[in-house]
C-alpha cells in the first residue's frame, strides 16, 4: 500500500468523525437555544405585561384518582384567570385528556375555574388535546383560532410556542409556575426528547390529530 493509500484510509474516518461531532454540536446549540433564549421576548411573568389576545390556551396535566388537580394543573387554570382578570384574554380555553370515561381533563380544568368565580360563559372545552401538538392543532382548526396566549409552566412553554409557531398559531406565552414542584428536574430534562419529538411530528409525519366539525369560539 502506498503512503497516499494510507494518508487517505486515515483522512476519513477523522473526516466522519469531525462531521459527526459538528451535527451533534449543532443539534445541541439548536436544542438549548430553543429551550432557554429563543422565545424569552414572548413570554411573560406578569400578567398586565401580556398583549392582549382573544383566548388563553391553557394545557392539561393530569389530576389524582380521588378528583384531586395536581399541582402543575391547579397552577396552569389559575394563571389563566389571573390573565382573564386582568382583562387580556376574553376567553379560556381548557385543552386535555378524555380517552376514557372516567377521566376528564378539561372538565376538572373547569371546576377549577368556576371555583375561582371565572364566569362560566367564557370558558370553552377541547376534550381531545391528548398532548401538546394536538391542542395547538385543534386550537387552529377545530376552534378557529389565529392568535392565543399559552398557558403554563416555564418548563414547557418553549416547546409550546414551537409547536404553535411551526403549526402556523401565533401565541406569546404566559407563566403558571406558582410554587417549586416536586419532579421539576425530570420535567425539564423530558423537554429535549419531546422538542425533537415535535420537530419530527411538525417537520416529517405531520400526524393528524382527532378532528371533528369545527366549532368557532366567536
Amino acid at each position: 500500500m502506498s503512503p497516499g493509500s494510507t494518508f487517505k484510509n486515515r483522512v476519513k474516518p477523522a473526516l466522519v468523525c469531525v462531521l459527526l461531532l459538528s451535527a451533534l454540536g449543532a443539534v445541541g446549540a439548536w436544542t438549548l437555544w430553543t429551550l432557554t433564549v429563543r422565545y424569552r421576548g414572548v413570554i411573560y411573568t406578569d400578567p398586565a405585561a401580556v398583549p392582549e389576545r382573544p383566548v388563553a390556551l391553557v394545557f392539561g396535566a393530569g389530576y389524582w384518582p380521588d378528583g384531586t388537580p395536581s399541582d402543575i394543573l391547579r397552577d396552569r387554570v389559575t394563571a389563566a384567570v389571573d390573565l382573564y382578570r386582568a382583562g387580556r384574554v376574553r376567553k379560556l380555553l381548557f385543552s386535555g385528556d378524555n380517552r376514557f370515561v372516567h377521566y376528564n381533563e378539561p372538565e376538572k380544568m373547569r371546576e377549577v375555574a368556576l371555583a375561582l368565580g371565572m364566569p362560566e360563559e367564557d370558558i370553552v372545552l377541547d376534550y381531545a388535546g391528548r398532548r401538546t401538538y394536538d391542542t395547538c392543532y385543534r386550537a387552529k382548526a377545530i376552534f378557529g383560532l389565529t392568535e392565543v396566549v399559552v398557558v403554563t409552566q416555564r418548563y414547557h412553554l418553549p416547546r409550546a410556542l414551537y409547536t404553535c409557531q411551526g403549526l402556523g398559531l401565533g401565541a406569546v406565552g404566559y407563566v403558571a409556575d406558582r410554587r417549586p414542584y416536586i419532579h421539576i428536574r425530570r420535567y425539564q430534562a423530558r423537554e429535549v426528547p419531546a422538542l425533537w419529538l415535535a420537530w419530527w411530528d411538525l417537520w416529517i409525519r405531520r400526524p393528524l390529530p382527532v378532528l371533528g366539525d369545527p366549532i368557532p369560539i366567536f
